[in-house]
Protein backbone atom coordinates (compact mmCIF):
# COMPACT_ATOMS: atom_id res chain seq x y z
CA UNK A 1 0.00 0.00 0.00
CA UNK A 2 2.79 2.50 0.71
CA UNK A 3 4.19 1.78 -2.81
CA UNK A 4 0.95 2.37 -4.38
CA UNK A 5 0.42 5.24 -2.43
CA UNK A 6 4.50 6.54 -3.29
CA UNK A 7 3.51 5.85 -7.06
CA UNK A 8 0.36 7.83 -7.18
CA UNK A 9 1.81 10.73 -5.56
CA UNK A 10 4.55 10.63 -8.22
CA UNK A 11 2.37 10.63 -10.65
CA UNK A 12 0.58 13.66 -9.93
CA UNK A 13 2.86 15.72 -8.43
CA UNK A 14 4.46 16.73 -12.01
CA UNK A 15 0.99 17.57 -13.05
CA UNK A 16 -0.53 19.23 -10.38
CA UNK A 17 1.84 20.70 -7.64
CA UNK A 18 -1.40 22.99 -6.02
CA UNK A 19 -3.12 19.48 -5.37
CA UNK A 20 -0.37 18.32 -2.96
CA UNK A 21 -1.37 21.88 -1.44
CA UNK A 22 -4.79 21.38 -1.04
CA UNK A 23 -4.87 17.73 0.30
CA UNK A 24 -2.29 18.81 3.01
CA UNK A 25 -4.38 22.10 4.00
CA UNK A 26 -7.75 19.76 3.83
CA UNK A 27 -8.34 18.92 7.50
CA UNK A 28 -7.87 22.09 8.42
CA UNK A 29 -10.38 23.21 6.11
CA UNK A 30 -12.53 20.16 7.22
CA UNK A 31 -11.59 21.21 10.92
CA UNK A 32 -12.88 24.57 10.29
CA UNK A 33 -16.10 24.08 8.43
CA UNK A 34 -16.85 20.96 11.37
CA UNK A 35 -16.29 24.06 13.49
CA UNK A 36 -18.37 26.32 11.94
CA UNK A 37 -20.88 23.92 11.73
CA UNK A 38 -21.27 23.17 15.10
CA UNK A 39 -20.98 27.14 15.99
CA UNK A 40 -24.14 27.26 13.87
CA UNK A 41 -25.54 24.20 15.69
CA UNK A 42 -25.00 25.70 19.09
CA UNK A 43 -26.21 29.24 18.03
CA UNK A 44 -29.64 27.85 16.45
CA UNK A 45 -29.51 25.56 20.02
CA UNK A 46 -29.04 29.15 21.67
CA UNK A 47 -31.58 30.82 19.66
CA UNK A 48 -34.24 27.94 19.98
CA UNK A 49 -33.45 28.09 23.85
CA UNK A 50 -33.75 32.15 24.21
CA UNK A 51 -37.17 31.56 21.91
CA UNK A 52 -38.41 29.35 24.35
CA UNK A 53 -37.41 31.15 27.76
CA UNK A 54 -38.63 34.48 25.98
CA UNK A 55 -42.15 31.90 25.54
CA UNK A 56 -42.13 30.63 29.16
CA UNK A 57 -41.71 34.58 30.23
CA UNK A 58 -44.38 36.28 29.19
CA UNK A 59 -46.78 33.78 29.79
CA UNK A 60 -45.74 34.41 33.09
CA UNK A 61 -46.00 38.38 32.53
CA UNK A 62 -49.99 37.77 31.45
CA UNK A 63 -50.45 35.46 34.93
CA UNK A 64 -49.01 38.42 36.86
CA UNK A 65 -51.32 41.02 34.32
CA UNK A 66 -54.21 38.38 35.05
CA UNK A 67 -53.78 38.64 38.68
CA UNK A 68 -53.81 42.18 38.51
CA UNK A 69 -56.43 42.74 36.29
CA UNK A 70 -58.70 40.60 38.78
CA UNK A 71 -57.74 43.05 41.60
CA UNK A 72 -58.38 46.08 39.51
CA UNK A 73 -61.69 44.64 38.82
CA UNK A 74 -62.30 43.95 42.21
CA UNK A 75 -62.01 47.23 43.42
CA UNK A 76 -63.19 49.01 40.94
CA UNK A 77 -66.65 46.67 41.65
CA UNK A 78 -66.18 47.81 45.73
CA UNK A 79 -66.04 51.15 44.64
CA UNK A 80 -68.63 51.58 42.16
CA UNK A 81 -71.08 49.37 45.10
CA UNK A 82 -69.97 52.21 47.46
CA UNK A 83 -70.69 55.11 44.94
CA UNK A 84 -73.93 53.59 44.39
CA UNK A 85 -74.95 53.79 48.01
CA UNK A 86 -73.45 56.67 48.43
CA UNK A 87 -75.94 58.25 45.74
CA UNK A 88 -78.66 56.38 47.11
CA UNK A 89 -78.10 57.67 50.69
CA UNK A 90 -77.43 61.26 49.17
CA UNK A 91 -81.17 60.76 47.43
CA UNK A 92 -82.76 59.40 50.72
CA UNK A 93 -81.37 62.64 52.73
CA UNK A 94 -82.70 64.74 50.11
CA UNK A 95 -86.59 63.28 49.83
CA UNK A 96 -86.16 63.51 53.60
CA UNK A 97 -85.51 67.24 54.02
CA UNK A 98 -87.29 68.10 51.30
CA UNK A 99 -90.38 66.43 53.02
CA UNK A 100 -89.10 67.97 56.18
CA UNK A 101 -89.51 71.37 54.36
CA UNK A 102 -92.76 70.83 53.04
CA UNK A 103 -94.12 69.59 56.16
CA UNK A 104 -92.67 73.02 57.88
CA UNK A 105 -94.27 74.89 55.38
CA UNK A 106 -97.86 72.59 55.74
CA UNK A 107 -97.55 72.98 59.42
CA UNK A 108 -95.40 75.81 60.66
CA UNK A 109 -98.85 77.75 61.26
CA UNK A 110 -100.09 75.24 64.03
CA UNK A 111 -99.53 77.03 66.82
CA UNK A 112 -100.88 80.03 65.16
CA UNK A 113 -104.08 78.16 64.39
CA UNK A 114 -104.28 76.46 67.85
CA UNK A 115 -104.49 80.33 69.04
CA UNK A 116 -106.84 81.62 66.43
CA UNK A 117 -109.24 78.91 67.40
CA UNK A 118 -109.88 80.33 71.01
CA UNK A 119 -110.93 83.25 68.89
CA UNK A 120 -113.34 81.06 66.79
CA UNK A 121 -114.66 79.33 69.36
CA UNK A 122 -115.03 82.69 70.95
CA UNK A 123 -117.12 84.05 67.92
CA UNK A 124 -119.23 80.85 68.08
CA UNK A 125 -120.30 81.11 71.45
CA UNK A 126 -121.09 84.46 70.83
CA UNK A 127 -123.21 84.22 68.43
CA UNK A 128 -125.08 80.71 69.79
CA UNK A 129 -125.96 83.20 72.90
CA UNK A 130 -127.71 85.48 71.08
CA UNK A 131 -131.67 84.89 71.25
CA UNK A 132 -132.96 84.77 68.14
CA UNK A 133 -136.33 85.81 69.01
CA UNK A 134 -134.51 88.89 70.39
CA UNK A 135 -132.80 89.72 66.32
CA UNK A 136 -135.60 92.51 65.50
CA UNK A 137 -135.84 95.68 63.72
CA UNK A 138 -137.19 97.22 66.52
CA UNK A 139 -133.54 96.25 68.16
CA UNK A 140 -131.05 97.51 65.57
CA UNK A 141 -128.16 97.68 68.05
CA UNK A 142 -128.57 94.36 68.59
CA UNK A 143 -128.95 93.10 64.86
CA UNK A 144 -125.77 94.79 64.06
CA UNK A 145 -123.89 93.24 66.54
CA UNK A 146 -125.22 89.63 66.07
CA UNK A 147 -124.86 90.13 62.27
CA UNK A 148 -121.40 91.52 62.60
CA UNK A 149 -120.26 88.54 64.39
CA UNK A 150 -121.99 86.36 62.19
CA UNK A 151 -119.80 87.84 59.71
CA UNK A 152 -116.61 87.83 61.45
CA UNK A 153 -116.73 84.05 62.10
CA UNK A 154 -117.93 83.78 58.30
CA UNK A 155 -115.10 85.27 57.66
CA UNK A 156 -112.29 83.27 60.15
CA UNK A 157 -113.69 80.26 58.61
CA UNK A 158 -112.99 81.12 54.68
CA UNK A 159 -109.21 82.39 56.48
CA UNK A 160 -108.82 78.90 58.20
CA UNK A 161 -110.06 77.21 54.81
CA UNK A 162 -107.80 78.90 52.64
CA UNK A 163 -104.60 77.95 55.15
CA UNK A 164 -105.71 74.37 55.37
CA UNK A 165 -107.84 74.24 58.42
CA UNK A 166 -111.22 72.23 58.39
CA UNK A 167 -114.15 72.41 61.05
CA UNK A 168 -115.23 68.76 62.31
CA UNK A 169 -118.58 68.76 63.53
CA UNK A 170 -119.30 64.81 63.73
CA UNK A 171 -122.53 64.59 64.65
CA UNK A 172 -124.09 61.37 64.01
CA UNK A 173 -120.86 60.12 62.06
CA UNK A 174 -118.87 56.78 63.59
CA UNK A 175 -116.56 57.82 66.45
CA UNK A 176 -112.93 58.12 65.27
CA UNK A 177 -109.92 57.93 67.73
CA UNK A 178 -107.76 59.92 65.61
CA UNK A 179 -110.39 62.85 65.43
CA UNK A 180 -112.48 62.53 68.27
CA UNK A 181 -112.32 62.54 72.11
CA UNK A 182 -114.95 60.72 73.65
CA UNK A 183 -116.54 62.83 76.83
CA UNK A 184 -119.02 60.28 77.64
CA UNK A 185 -120.74 57.22 76.44
CA UNK A 186 -124.82 56.88 76.90
CA UNK A 187 -127.77 55.07 75.40
CA UNK A 188 -129.55 57.15 73.09
CA UNK A 189 -133.06 55.59 71.57
CA UNK A 190 -133.16 55.47 67.70
CA UNK A 191 -129.41 55.81 67.21
CA UNK A 192 -126.37 53.03 66.04
CA UNK A 193 -124.47 52.18 68.99
CA UNK A 194 -120.39 53.63 68.21
CA UNK A 195 -121.97 57.24 66.62
CA UNK A 196 -121.45 60.48 67.73
CA UNK A 197 -124.98 61.89 69.34
CA UNK A 198 -123.62 65.22 70.73
CA UNK A 199 -120.64 67.21 69.86
CA UNK A 200 -118.89 69.24 72.62
CA UNK A 201 -116.86 71.21 71.52
CA UNK A 202 -115.80 71.52 67.72
CA UNK A 203 -112.59 69.83 66.36
CA UNK A 204 -110.02 70.87 63.47
CA UNK A 205 -107.97 69.65 60.98
CA UNK A 206 -105.01 70.93 59.35
CA UNK A 207 -103.84 69.74 56.08
CA UNK A 208 -105.54 66.17 57.37
CA UNK A 209 -103.64 66.15 60.65
CA UNK A 210 -106.24 65.90 63.40
CA UNK A 211 -104.92 69.48 64.83
CA UNK A 212 -107.31 69.40 67.44
CA UNK A 213 -109.65 66.34 68.17
CA UNK A 214 -113.75 67.46 68.53
CA UNK A 215 -115.45 66.65 72.19
CA UNK A 216 -117.85 64.67 71.66
CA UNK A 217 -120.76 62.17 73.31
CA UNK A 218 -120.76 58.67 71.75
CA UNK A 219 -123.75 56.34 71.67
CA UNK A 220 -123.22 52.78 73.55
CA UNK A 221 -125.78 49.62 73.78
CA UNK A 222 -128.79 50.18 76.39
Amino acid sequence: MAAVAQCVRGALRPRLPLLSVALRTSPRLLCAATQQKNTGQNLEEDQSQSQNEQKVEPSSAEKLLAEEKAKLEEQLKDVTDKYKRALADAENVRQRSQKLVEEAKLYGIQSFCKDLLEVADILEKATESVPKEEIKDDNPHLKSLYEGLVMTEMQIQKVFKKHGLIRLDPVGAKFDPYEHEALFHAPVEGQEPGTIALVSKIGYKLHGRTLRPALVGVVKDA
